[in-house]
C-alpha cells in the first residue's frame, strides 16, 4: 500500500432520520459525533448540526424544489477529495440515504474511485411520518404491502415513471408518495386513471415525526382540494389504502403542554442540548438558533495570582455555568487535585450556576435570593463577613467589574479570573431560510450577550420579519433591558432567573393564553 492510500479516509453515509432528531440511529449519532466533516441536507434537525464540537468541518449541500446548494456531481467529488484528505467523513442525508435520497448513486461513485465506505441505514419518512400520524402502513385486515413512490420525476431523463404507470396496484396496498405536494392534483389523476377508486382513504402529512405535524385525510379524489385548503407545504408525504381508516382510532400523538408550540432557543450549542429535549419533550418543536459560542481562554497572570492566594478566608465566586465548566478544567490541568478545593467557599449567582455546580459535585455555599451579579455581590457584601476575604470572581471577557467593586469596598482582596471568551456563533443562509421558512412562535433569550448575538445574525429587515408576531421570553432583568434596548418587547420575564423557570412560566402561560405567531 502506497503511503497515499494509507491516508485514505473513510466515508458514512448516514440516514438522519425523518426529522425528529431522536430518531437518528444510536450508530449514526455516535459516528456524527466523531467525524472530521459532514456533508448534510436541507431537512436535517438543526440540533444535529449545531451540537457538532468545533472542530467539525460543516458544509451544506442541501436541495429544495430543484434548487441546489452544490450539483450531485460536485457532491460526490467533494467526498471522494475529503477522503483523500485522510477525513473521516459522514453523509448526513434526511430519512434513510437508500430511500429517495441518492445515497446509491454516492455509493456508486465511492466505490468507483476506490474510497472505502460504509452505508447506516436511517428511519425513513414513509414508515415513520404515517406513524406519528396514527397510521400503520400495514396491517393484516387492511394491507399486506407498501409502494413508496417519488411525487416528482429527477430532472435526468432515466428517472422511472409517476405513480399510476406502474402496474399490479391492488386494494390491499398501501401507497406512500413522497414529495410532490406541487405535483399533488396530476399523481393523484394518474392513479385515479389507473383504476384506483376515487373512494379510496386518503392522508396528507406535512412535517411528520415533528410536534408541528398536519395532518388532513379525505378520500383520494378530494385530497388535493382538501390539501390546498389548508395551505399545506413541503416537506410532505401523502398515505393512500384503507389503512388510513385507522387513524381516527389509533392517533396517539398526544397533545402536550407545549404541543404545536415552535420554540426558537439561542443558548450556547454545548450547553443547550439539556434545554432542547425538554422542550421537545414537553411537545415543543425546538429551532436550534445559537447566537453565541464560548472558548476557552487562559490568562496565566491571573492563574499565579489566585494560586498565590494565602488569605484565611476564601471565596470563589461564580457569574455563570460556563464560568463553572472552564475553570473546573483549568483547575484540573493547573493545579490536579480537586481536594485543594475545600480551602474555597463557593458562591453561585442563581440556581442555574448552583446545579452546574453540583455536576462537579460541589454544592454552593451563598446564593442570592434574585439571580443578578449586582444582587450577588450586594448581598454578599450585607450579609457576609469579607474583611481580608480573598475573594476569586471566576469570569468571562464580557459582563462589567461592578462584582469586583461592590466586594472591594468591604476591604476584601478581589482577584478577577477570566477563564472564557463569548464569541458570536454566525448563522448561514441556508439557517436564515430555514428559520424564516418556519419561523418561531416563542424565542428564549438567556443572556445579554444571545440577544447581541441575536441582532449580529440579522439585518433590520430580517430582525423586523423575525420578532413581528413573536413571544419573546426572557431569563431576568438585565437581558429584558438589553432586549428592550433593541426596540424589542420582552413578553415573559422568569420570576426566579433560570432557564427551569423560563420554561415552567412558558407553559403556565401558554395554557392559559395559547401562544400563537400573530
Amino acid at each position: 500500500m502506497s503511503q497515499t492510500e494509507s491516508k485514505i479516509g473513510m466515508v458514512y453515509l448516514v440516514g438522519a432520520g425523518p426529522g425528529d432528531p431522536d430518531l437518528i440511529t444510536v450508530k449514526g449519532a455516535r459516528l456524527l459525533a466523531a467525524c472530521d466533516a459532514v456533508l448534510y441536507d436541507n431537512l436535517i434537525p438543526d440540533e444535529l448540526i449545531v451540537m457538532l464540537p468545533f472542530s467539525v468541518e460543516r458544509i451544506y449541500v442541501g436541495k429544495k424544489s430543484s434548487q441546489h446548494s452544490l450539483p450531485q456531481d460536485e457532491i460526490n467529488k467533494l467526498l471522494v477529495d475529503l477522503a483523500r484528505h485522510g477525513k473521516t467523513v459522514v453523509r448526513l442525508k434526511g430519512g434513510d440515504p437508500f430511500v429517495f435520497g441518492r445515497g446509491g448513486e454516492e455509493a456508486e461513485y465511492l466505490a468507483k474511485q476506490g474510497i472505502p465506505f460504509e452505508v447506516v441505514p436511517g428511519v425513513t419518512a414513509g414508515i415513520a411520518g404515517p406513524a406519528c400520524a396514527g397510521i400503520p402502513v400495514t396491517d393484516r385486515r387492511y394491507a399486506s404491502s407498501i409502494t413508496l413512490m417519488t411525487g416528482h420525476k429527477a430532472a435526468d431523463k432515466d428517472a422511472p415513471d409517476k405513480p399510476g404507470t406502474l402496474p399490479g396496484l391492488t386494494k390491499d396496498d398501501t401507497i406512500v408518495i413522497y414529495m410532490g405536494v406541487a405535483e399533488l392534483e396530476q399523481n393523484i389523476r394518474r392513479l385515479l386513471d389507473s383504476g384506483m377508486s376515487p373512494d379510496t382513504p386518503a392522508a396528507a402529512i406535512e412535517r411528520g415525526t415533528l410536534p408541528t405535524q398536519r395532518v388532513v385525510t379525505a378520500t383520494l379524489a378530494d385530497l388535493p382540494e382538501r390539501v390546498r385548503r389548508v395551505g399545506l407545504k413541503p416537506p410532505a408525504l401523502f398515505v393512500i389504502g384503507d389503512v388510513v381508516k385507522l387513524r381516527d382510532s389509533i392517533d396517539w400523538y398526544q397533545s402536550k403542554p407545549l404541543g404545536g408550540l415552535r420554540v426558537m432557543v439561542c443558548r450556547p450549542a454545548d450547553q443547550a442540548g439539556w434545554v432542547y429535549q425538554k422542550l421537545r419533550d414537553l411537545g415543543a418543536e425546538v429551532l436550534a438558533y445559537p447566537t453565541i459560542a464560548t472558548e476557552e481562554n487562559f490568562d496565566l497572570p491571573a492563574w499565579k495570582r489566585v494560586l498565590d492566594l494565602d488569605a484565611p478566608t476564601r471565596w470563589l465566586v461564580f457569574t455563570s455555568e460556563n464560568g463553572v465548566r472552564y475553570f473546573m478544567n483549568q483547575w484540573r490541568e493547573r493545579v490536579g487535585d480537586m481536594r485543594e478545593l475545600a480551602a474555597y467557599r463557593i458562591a453561585a449567582v442563581g440556581f442555574g450556576t448552583a446545579r452546574a455546580l453540583e455536576a462537579f459535585t460541589l454544592k454552593a455555599d451563598f446564593v442570592p435570593t434574585k439571580a443578578t451579579t449586582a444582587e450577588l455581590a450586594g448581598q454578599m457584601a450585607a450579609q457576609l463577613d469579607l474583611s481580608g476575604a480573598a475573594i476569586v470572581r471566576v469570569r468571562g471577557d464580557l459582563g462589567d467589574d461592578r462584582v469586583e467593586k461592590i466586594l472591594a469596598e468591604v476591604s476584601a482582596s478581589v482577584v478577577s479570573l477570566p477563564v472564557y471568551r463569548t464569541i458570536t456563533a454566525l448563522w448561514t443562509d441556508p439557517m436564515k431560510e430555514k428559520l424564516f421558512a418556519y419561523p418561531p412562535d416563542a424565542i428564549m433569550l438567556t443572556s445579554g450577550s444571545a440577544v447581541d448575538g441575536l441582532i449580529a445574525n440579522l439585518d433590520a429587515e430580517e430582525l423586523k420579519r423575525l420578532i413581528s408576531g413573536l413571544f419573546v421570553v426572557s431569563i431576568g432583568p438585565m437581558t429584558s433591558d438589553i432586549i428592550r434596548g433593541y426596540g424589542m418587547t420582552v413578553s415573559l420575564e422568569a420570576q426566579t432567573h433560570s432557564i427551569s423557570s423560563m420554561i415552567e412560566e412558558l407553559i403556565t402561560h401558554h395554557q392559559a393564553h395559547p401562544i400563537r405567531r400573530q
